[in-house]
Protein backbone atom coordinates (compact mmCIF):
# COMPACT_ATOMS: atom_id res chain seq x y z
CA UNK A 1 0.00 0.00 0.00
CA UNK A 2 1.32 3.54 -0.89
CA UNK A 3 0.34 6.90 0.65
CA UNK A 4 0.03 9.23 -2.45
CA UNK A 5 0.13 12.91 -1.46
CA UNK A 6 -1.73 13.79 -5.19
CA UNK A 7 -4.15 16.28 -5.81
CA UNK A 8 -5.77 14.74 -3.30
CA UNK A 9 -4.89 12.16 -0.52
CA UNK A 10 -5.70 8.22 -1.83
CA UNK A 11 -3.87 5.03 -0.33
CA UNK A 12 -2.96 2.54 -3.57
CA UNK A 13 -4.07 -0.57 -2.77
CA UNK A 14 -1.92 -3.56 -5.20
CA UNK A 15 -1.78 -7.13 -4.81
CA UNK A 16 0.54 -8.97 -6.81
CA UNK A 17 -1.20 -11.37 -9.37
CA UNK A 18 0.12 -13.00 -12.69
CA UNK A 19 3.26 -11.03 -12.68
CA UNK A 20 1.82 -7.64 -12.02
CA UNK A 21 0.48 -5.47 -9.10
CA UNK A 22 -3.44 -5.27 -9.28
CA UNK A 23 -4.21 -1.74 -8.18
CA UNK A 24 -7.15 0.00 -6.56
CA UNK A 25 -6.98 3.50 -5.42
CA UNK A 26 -8.91 4.07 -1.69
CA UNK A 27 -9.46 7.89 -1.47
CA UNK A 28 -10.80 7.03 2.61
CA UNK A 29 -8.19 4.55 3.19
CA UNK A 30 -8.39 0.53 4.51
CA UNK A 31 -11.66 0.03 6.53
CA UNK A 32 -10.98 -1.07 10.13
CA UNK A 33 -14.48 -0.73 10.89
CA UNK A 34 -17.13 -3.77 9.51
CA UNK A 35 -19.49 -1.64 9.62
CA UNK A 36 -18.23 0.52 7.11
CA UNK A 37 -17.30 0.44 3.31
CA UNK A 38 -14.97 2.20 1.33
CA UNK A 39 -14.66 3.20 -1.96
CA UNK A 40 -12.28 1.41 -4.32
CA UNK A 41 -11.46 2.75 -7.97
CA UNK A 42 -9.53 0.44 -10.00
CA UNK A 43 -6.53 1.80 -11.57
CA UNK A 44 -4.01 0.41 -13.86
CA UNK A 45 -2.15 -2.44 -13.50
CA UNK A 46 1.50 -1.70 -12.01
CA UNK A 47 4.90 -3.62 -12.13
CA UNK A 48 6.37 -6.01 -9.65
CA UNK A 49 9.34 -3.33 -9.28
CA UNK A 50 6.77 -0.76 -8.36
CA UNK A 51 6.03 -2.03 -5.30
CA UNK A 52 9.15 -0.25 -3.22
CA UNK A 53 8.68 2.71 -4.60
CA UNK A 54 8.92 6.01 -2.92
CA UNK A 55 9.43 9.45 -3.83
CA UNK A 56 8.09 12.20 -5.89
CA UNK A 57 6.50 11.61 -9.57
CA UNK A 58 6.89 14.67 -11.67
CA UNK A 59 4.51 17.66 -12.37
CA UNK A 60 3.07 16.79 -15.43
CA UNK A 61 3.16 13.15 -15.07
CA UNK A 62 -0.04 10.92 -14.36
CA UNK A 63 -0.14 10.94 -10.23
CA UNK A 64 2.15 13.49 -9.80
CA UNK A 65 2.92 14.05 -5.98
CA UNK A 66 4.70 12.39 -3.15
CA UNK A 67 3.98 8.83 -2.95
CA UNK A 68 5.59 7.03 0.04
CA UNK A 69 5.40 3.11 1.67
CA UNK A 70 2.16 3.05 4.22
CA UNK A 71 2.44 -0.70 4.36
CA UNK A 72 3.83 -4.30 2.74
CA UNK A 73 3.49 -7.46 3.73
CA UNK A 74 1.68 -11.07 2.45
CA UNK A 75 -1.43 -11.94 1.79
CA UNK A 76 -3.62 -15.14 0.80
CA UNK A 77 -6.28 -15.14 -1.87
CA UNK A 78 -9.36 -17.02 -0.88
CA UNK A 79 -11.26 -16.16 -4.08
CA UNK A 80 -10.75 -13.88 -7.19
CA UNK A 81 -13.34 -13.25 -9.81
CA UNK A 82 -14.04 -10.17 -12.21
CA UNK A 83 -16.14 -9.18 -9.87
CA UNK A 84 -14.71 -10.39 -6.52
CA UNK A 85 -11.54 -10.51 -4.35
CA UNK A 86 -10.89 -12.02 -0.47
CA UNK A 87 -7.49 -11.64 0.39
CA UNK A 88 -6.57 -12.22 4.27
CA UNK A 89 -3.50 -9.10 4.48
CA UNK A 90 -0.51 -10.25 6.44
CA UNK A 91 1.39 -6.35 6.85
CA UNK A 92 2.83 -4.36 9.50
CA UNK A 93 -0.27 -1.92 9.86
CA UNK A 94 -3.20 -3.64 8.08
CA UNK A 95 -3.99 -7.70 9.35
CA UNK A 96 -7.71 -9.40 8.55
CA UNK A 97 -9.95 -10.76 6.19
CA UNK A 98 -10.81 -8.23 3.56
CA UNK A 99 -13.61 -8.87 0.17
CA UNK A 100 -12.94 -6.06 -2.53
CA UNK A 101 -16.26 -6.05 -4.58
CA UNK A 102 -17.62 -4.79 -7.64
CA UNK A 103 -20.92 -2.57 -7.69
CA UNK A 104 -20.93 -0.73 -10.95
CA UNK A 105 -18.74 -0.23 -14.04
CA UNK A 106 -15.98 1.43 -12.27
CA UNK A 107 -16.68 1.25 -8.57
CA UNK A 108 -15.43 -1.09 -6.14
CA UNK A 109 -15.92 -1.49 -2.30
CA UNK A 110 -13.61 -2.89 0.24
CA UNK A 111 -15.04 -4.57 3.36
CA UNK A 112 -13.83 -5.41 6.43
CA UNK A 113 -14.84 -8.88 7.34
CA UNK A 114 -12.92 -9.37 10.59
CA UNK A 115 -13.99 -7.86 13.60
CA UNK A 116 -12.21 -3.98 14.39
CA UNK A 117 -7.98 -4.82 15.07
CA UNK A 118 -7.82 -5.51 18.88
CA UNK A 119 -7.89 -1.96 20.78
CA UNK A 120 -8.58 0.01 18.23
CA UNK A 121 -11.30 2.76 18.85
CA UNK A 122 -13.01 5.03 15.66
CA UNK A 123 -12.76 9.11 16.33
CA UNK A 124 -15.31 9.69 19.05
CA UNK A 125 -18.49 11.67 17.25
CA UNK A 126 -18.21 14.52 19.82
CA UNK A 127 -16.34 15.55 22.87
CA UNK A 128 -16.29 18.49 24.46
CA UNK A 129 -12.91 19.96 25.57
CA UNK A 130 -11.74 20.79 28.86
CA UNK A 131 -11.68 24.21 30.37
CA UNK A 132 -9.14 26.10 32.72
CA UNK A 133 -10.32 27.16 36.10
CA UNK A 134 -9.24 30.88 36.53
CA UNK A 135 -6.83 31.66 39.21
CA UNK A 136 -3.33 32.24 40.31
CA UNK A 137 -0.17 30.77 39.64
CA UNK A 138 0.75 27.55 41.56
CA UNK A 139 2.56 28.01 44.86
CA UNK A 140 4.82 25.62 43.60
CA UNK A 141 6.19 24.94 40.36
CA UNK A 142 6.48 21.14 40.80
CA UNK A 143 4.48 18.92 38.76
CA UNK A 144 3.23 21.70 36.64
CA UNK A 145 3.39 22.99 33.23
CA UNK A 146 3.12 26.60 31.78
CA UNK A 147 1.33 26.93 28.05
CA UNK A 148 1.11 30.68 27.09
CA UNK A 149 -2.88 31.65 26.78
CA UNK A 150 -3.95 32.53 22.70
CA UNK A 151 -6.62 34.92 22.57
CA UNK A 152 -8.81 32.95 19.94
CA UNK A 153 -11.69 30.42 19.43
CA UNK A 154 -11.61 27.60 20.92
CA UNK A 155 -12.46 24.47 19.00
CA UNK A 156 -11.57 20.38 18.22
CA UNK A 157 -9.90 19.09 14.59
CA UNK A 158 -11.14 15.78 14.09
CA UNK A 159 -8.48 14.46 11.38
CA UNK A 160 -9.02 11.18 9.39
CA UNK A 161 -7.98 9.54 5.83
CA UNK A 162 -6.25 13.05 4.88
CA UNK A 163 -9.56 15.51 5.98
CA UNK A 164 -10.17 17.34 9.04
CA UNK A 165 -13.18 19.16 10.37
CA UNK A 166 -13.21 21.45 12.96
CA UNK A 167 -16.24 21.76 15.85
CA UNK A 168 -16.39 24.90 18.23
CA UNK A 169 -16.49 24.48 22.10
CA UNK A 170 -20.45 24.28 21.71
CA UNK A 171 -19.98 21.75 19.01
CA UNK A 172 -20.54 24.19 15.94
CA UNK A 173 -19.40 22.94 12.51
CA UNK A 174 -16.81 25.30 11.77
CA UNK A 175 -14.76 23.77 8.88
CA UNK A 176 -16.12 26.02 6.14
CA UNK A 177 -14.90 29.02 8.37
CA UNK A 178 -11.22 28.45 8.02
CA UNK A 179 -10.31 26.79 4.62
CA UNK A 180 -6.68 27.73 4.70
CA UNK A 181 -6.40 25.24 7.77
CA UNK A 182 -7.89 22.40 5.78
CA UNK A 183 -4.77 21.12 5.34
CA UNK A 184 -3.77 20.10 7.91
CA UNK A 185 -5.79 16.66 7.36
CA UNK A 186 -3.05 16.53 4.10
CA UNK A 187 0.15 17.17 6.82
CA UNK A 188 -1.41 14.33 9.15
CA UNK A 189 -2.02 11.82 5.90
CA UNK A 190 -2.77 8.73 7.09
CA UNK A 191 -2.55 9.37 10.87
CA UNK A 192 -6.21 9.15 12.74
CA UNK A 193 -6.15 12.07 15.61
CA UNK A 194 -8.28 14.43 17.46
CA UNK A 195 -6.87 17.21 18.37
CA UNK A 196 -7.73 20.18 20.55
CA UNK A 197 -6.22 24.09 20.06
CA UNK A 198 -6.99 27.52 19.29
CA UNK A 199 -7.44 29.67 16.29
CA UNK A 200 -6.02 32.41 16.35
CA UNK A 201 -5.47 35.72 13.77
CA UNK A 202 -2.70 38.25 14.22
CA UNK A 203 -2.67 41.76 14.56
CA UNK A 204 0.30 43.87 12.48
CA UNK A 205 2.58 43.84 14.91
CA UNK A 206 2.74 39.40 14.92
CA UNK A 207 0.31 39.68 18.10
CA UNK A 208 -3.08 37.32 18.57
CA UNK A 209 -5.91 39.54 18.08
CA UNK A 210 -9.35 38.80 19.22
CA UNK A 211 -10.65 42.03 17.38
CA UNK A 212 -9.18 40.72 14.16
CA UNK A 213 -10.38 37.35 14.57
CA UNK A 214 -14.27 38.86 14.42
CA UNK A 215 -14.07 39.25 11.19
CA UNK A 216 -13.68 35.67 10.40
CA UNK A 217 -15.93 34.26 13.31
CA UNK A 218 -18.98 34.46 11.84
CA UNK A 219 -18.36 33.95 7.95
CA UNK A 220 -20.44 30.84 7.29
CA UNK A 221 -20.04 30.81 3.39
CA UNK A 222 -17.06 29.18 2.14
CA UNK A 223 -16.08 31.15 -1.24
CA UNK A 224 -16.18 34.48 0.97
CA UNK A 225 -14.21 32.62 3.88
CA UNK A 226 -11.62 31.85 0.94
CA UNK A 227 -11.97 35.58 0.26
CA UNK A 228 -10.70 36.35 3.78
CA UNK A 229 -7.48 34.20 3.89
CA UNK A 230 -5.72 36.75 2.08
CA UNK A 231 -6.36 40.06 3.76
CA UNK A 232 -7.28 37.87 7.69
CA UNK A 233 -5.22 34.70 8.01
CA UNK A 234 -5.53 32.25 11.05
CA UNK A 235 -3.37 30.00 12.91
CA UNK A 236 -5.07 26.66 14.15
CA UNK A 237 -2.56 26.88 17.42
CA UNK A 238 -2.51 22.83 18.50
CA UNK A 239 -1.55 22.20 22.31
CA UNK A 240 -3.19 18.49 22.79
CA UNK A 241 -3.73 15.38 21.37
CA UNK A 242 -6.86 13.41 22.09
CA UNK A 243 -7.02 10.08 20.17
CA UNK A 244 -4.87 9.03 18.12
CA UNK A 245 -4.35 6.15 15.30
CA UNK A 246 -7.38 4.48 17.31
CA UNK A 247 -6.33 4.65 20.62
CA UNK A 248 -8.17 7.46 22.64
CA UNK A 249 -5.78 9.32 25.17
CA UNK A 250 -8.05 11.01 27.66
CA UNK A 251 -6.94 8.88 30.10
CA UNK A 252 -3.27 9.31 29.66
CA UNK A 253 -1.49 11.64 31.40
CA UNK A 254 -0.63 15.11 29.85
CA UNK A 255 3.06 14.54 29.51
CA UNK A 256 2.83 11.56 27.50
CA UNK A 257 -0.10 13.55 25.35
CA UNK A 258 2.49 15.58 24.97
CA UNK A 259 5.07 14.00 23.93
CA UNK A 260 2.68 12.39 20.92
CA UNK A 261 1.68 15.90 20.10
CA UNK A 262 5.53 16.86 19.47
CA UNK A 263 5.68 13.44 17.66
CA UNK A 264 3.35 14.42 14.75
CA UNK A 265 5.78 17.21 13.85
CA UNK A 266 2.65 20.08 12.94
CA UNK A 267 4.27 23.03 11.90
CA UNK A 268 3.09 24.43 8.75
CA UNK A 269 1.80 28.16 7.19
CA UNK A 270 -1.52 27.88 9.25
CA UNK A 271 -0.90 25.20 12.05
CA UNK A 272 2.23 25.56 14.82
CA UNK A 273 2.67 23.20 17.98
CA UNK A 274 3.65 25.93 20.37
CA UNK A 275 5.69 24.58 23.77
CA UNK A 276 5.53 23.57 26.81
CA UNK A 277 7.38 24.68 30.05
CA UNK A 278 8.24 22.08 32.02
CA UNK A 279 10.90 23.35 33.57
CA UNK A 280 10.66 26.88 33.71
CA UNK A 281 9.78 29.34 36.75
CA UNK A 282 5.85 30.18 36.15
CA UNK A 283 6.28 33.83 36.88
CA UNK A 284 8.52 33.91 34.35
CA UNK A 285 6.99 32.70 31.46
CA UNK A 286 3.74 34.61 32.58
CA UNK A 287 5.91 37.87 32.77
CA UNK A 288 7.33 36.61 29.18
CA UNK A 289 3.73 35.99 28.04
CA UNK A 290 2.51 39.76 28.78
CA UNK A 291 5.79 41.26 27.44
CA UNK A 292 4.85 39.68 24.10
CA UNK A 293 1.28 41.10 24.67
CA UNK A 294 -0.23 37.92 24.86
CA UNK A 295 -3.05 36.96 27.20
CA UNK A 296 -1.19 35.16 30.16
CA UNK A 297 -0.89 31.53 30.74
CA UNK A 298 -2.72 28.28 31.16
CA UNK A 299 -1.20 25.79 34.17
CA UNK A 300 -1.76 21.90 33.67
CA UNK A 301 -0.71 19.79 35.76
CA UNK A 302 1.46 17.54 34.24
CA UNK A 303 0.01 14.37 35.47
CA UNK A 304 -3.81 15.40 34.80
CA UNK A 305 -5.64 13.34 32.61
CA UNK A 306 -7.85 14.75 30.20
CA UNK A 307 -11.53 15.25 31.26
CA UNK A 308 -13.89 16.56 28.47
CA UNK A 309 -16.39 19.37 29.33
CA UNK A 310 -15.25 19.95 32.81
CA UNK A 311 -13.81 22.95 33.91
CA UNK A 312 -10.89 21.56 35.79
CA UNK A 313 -8.43 23.04 38.84
CA UNK A 314 -5.84 20.75 37.20
CA UNK A 315 -5.93 23.48 34.62
CA UNK A 316 -5.32 26.93 35.46
CA UNK A 317 -5.68 30.24 33.90
CA UNK A 318 -4.05 33.00 34.67
CA UNK A 319 -4.42 36.19 32.90
CA UNK A 320 -2.93 39.56 32.96
CA UNK A 321 -6.04 41.32 31.85
CA UNK A 322 -9.39 41.60 32.92
CA UNK A 323 -11.71 39.97 30.33
CA UNK A 324 -15.21 38.57 30.81
CA UNK A 325 -18.11 36.84 29.09
CA UNK A 326 -21.05 38.43 29.34
CA UNK A 327 -24.63 38.30 27.90
CA UNK A 328 -26.61 40.45 26.27
CA UNK A 329 -29.82 41.42 27.60
CA UNK A 330 -30.60 44.78 25.82
CA UNK A 331 -29.14 48.20 24.09
CA UNK A 332 -29.81 52.05 24.77
CA UNK A 333 -30.20 53.67 21.16
CA UNK A 334 -27.33 56.15 19.94
CA UNK A 335 -26.88 59.71 20.70
CA UNK A 336 -24.60 62.66 19.41
CA UNK A 337 -22.06 61.02 16.87
CA UNK A 338 -23.96 57.78 17.23
CA UNK A 339 -27.50 59.53 16.62
CA UNK A 340 -29.76 56.80 14.39
CA UNK A 341 -27.49 53.42 16.02
CA UNK A 342 -26.83 51.33 18.48
CA UNK A 343 -25.49 53.18 21.51
CA UNK A 344 -24.47 50.89 24.67
CA UNK A 345 -25.00 47.35 25.54
CA UNK A 346 -27.19 46.78 28.58
CA UNK A 347 -24.65 43.01 30.05
CA UNK A 348 -25.60 41.13 32.80
CA UNK A 349 -24.20 37.36 34.23
CA UNK A 350 -26.94 34.66 34.27
CA UNK A 351 -28.40 34.37 37.69
CA UNK A 352 -31.52 31.80 38.49
CA UNK A 353 -33.96 32.32 35.80
CA UNK A 354 -32.65 35.86 34.24
CA UNK A 355 -29.67 37.97 34.29
CA UNK A 356 -27.80 39.82 37.08
CA UNK A 357 -27.15 43.17 35.86
CA UNK A 358 -23.05 43.87 35.46
CA UNK A 359 -23.23 46.94 33.54
CA UNK A 360 -22.93 48.82 30.09
CA UNK A 361 -20.23 48.98 27.57
CA UNK A 362 -20.59 51.59 25.45
CA UNK A 363 -16.57 52.02 24.28
CA UNK A 364 -14.50 49.64 22.01
CA UNK A 365 -16.71 48.83 18.67
CA UNK A 366 -16.09 49.42 15.53
CA UNK A 367 -18.45 50.61 12.69
CA UNK A 368 -18.28 47.11 11.12
CA UNK A 369 -19.58 45.49 14.89
CA UNK A 370 -21.44 48.25 15.33
CA UNK A 371 -23.47 47.43 12.42
CA UNK A 372 -23.59 44.12 13.16
CA UNK A 373 -24.93 44.13 16.00
CA UNK A 374 -27.34 46.39 15.60
CA UNK A 375 -28.73 44.09 13.11
CA UNK A 376 -28.41 41.05 15.31
CA UNK A 377 -30.23 42.46 18.14
CA UNK A 378 -33.42 43.97 16.08
CA UNK A 379 -33.93 40.18 15.13
CA UNK A 380 -34.00 38.78 18.75
CA UNK A 381 -36.20 42.07 20.15
CA UNK A 382 -38.42 41.31 23.35
CA UNK A 383 -40.61 43.48 25.44
CA UNK A 384 -40.21 41.78 28.63
CA UNK A 385 -36.64 42.85 30.88
CA UNK A 386 -34.45 39.36 31.17
CA UNK A 387 -32.71 41.09 34.21
CA UNK A 388 -33.74 39.61 37.53
CA UNK A 389 -33.88 43.28 38.31
CA UNK A 390 -34.57 46.66 36.10
CA UNK A 391 -30.96 48.22 35.52
CA UNK A 392 -30.86 51.77 36.39
CA UNK A 393 -30.03 52.38 32.73
CA UNK A 394 -32.67 54.79 30.79
CA UNK A 395 -33.94 53.97 27.27
CA UNK A 396 -33.42 50.61 27.07
CA UNK A 397 -34.69 48.35 24.78
CA UNK A 398 -34.58 44.58 25.45
CA UNK A 399 -33.16 41.33 23.86
CA UNK A 400 -34.24 38.06 24.15
CA UNK A 401 -30.59 36.57 26.10
CA UNK A 402 -29.16 34.75 23.94
CA UNK A 403 -25.92 36.34 22.12
CA UNK A 404 -22.47 35.70 24.53
CA UNK A 405 -19.79 38.49 24.45
CA UNK A 406 -16.41 39.27 26.05
CA UNK A 407 -15.16 42.04 27.33
CA UNK A 408 -12.00 43.88 28.85
CA UNK A 409 -12.22 45.98 32.18
CA UNK A 410 -10.20 47.43 34.77
CA UNK A 411 -12.05 46.24 37.95
CA UNK A 412 -14.50 45.08 39.82
CA UNK A 413 -17.11 47.55 41.64
CA UNK A 414 -18.24 46.87 45.06
CA UNK A 415 -21.47 46.60 44.00
CA UNK A 416 -20.78 43.92 41.49
CA UNK A 417 -20.30 46.32 38.00
CA UNK A 418 -17.62 46.03 35.26
CA UNK A 419 -15.44 49.37 35.69
CA UNK A 420 -14.59 51.01 32.47
CA UNK A 421 -15.55 48.01 30.14
CA UNK A 422 -14.87 47.92 26.47
CA UNK A 423 -16.18 45.35 24.28
CA UNK A 424 -14.06 43.11 22.34
CA UNK A 425 -16.27 40.97 20.26
CA UNK A 426 -19.35 38.70 20.01
CA UNK A 427 -18.81 34.84 21.04
CA UNK A 428 -21.00 32.62 19.04
CA UNK A 429 -18.64 29.35 20.10
CA UNK A 430 -20.06 30.16 23.13
CA UNK A 431 -23.58 29.82 25.24
CA UNK A 432 -25.57 31.50 27.86
CA UNK A 433 -25.43 28.58 30.40
CA UNK A 434 -21.20 28.51 30.10
CA UNK A 435 -20.50 32.37 31.28
CA UNK A 436 -19.77 32.51 34.86
CA UNK A 437 -17.95 35.51 36.72
CA UNK A 438 -14.39 35.06 36.52
CA UNK A 439 -12.00 36.24 39.88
Amino acid sequence: MHEHHARTLPWDFRLEHDGVLVSWALPMGVPMDPGRNHLAIPTEDHPLEYAGFEGEIPEGEYGAGSVSLWDEGDFECEKCSEREVVVVLHGRRVTGRYALFQTGTRRWMIHRMDPPPRDWQPLPDHLSPMLAQPGPLPSSDEGWAYELKWDGVRALAYVERGRVHFRSRNDLNITATYPELHGIGLALGSRQALLDGEIVAWDDAGRPSFTRLQRRMHVAELARARRLTASVPVTYVVFDVLHLDGRPLLDVPYDRRRELLVSLRLEGAHWSTPQAFTDRVGTDVLRAALGRGLEGVVCKRRDSPYQPGRRSQLWVKVKGRRTQEVVIGGFTPGKGHRQGRLGALVVGIPKGDGLAYVGKVGTGFSDEALEALARRLAEIRRTQCPFTTVPPVPQVLWVEPMLVGEVEFAQWTRDGRLRQPSWRGLRPDKSPAEVVRES
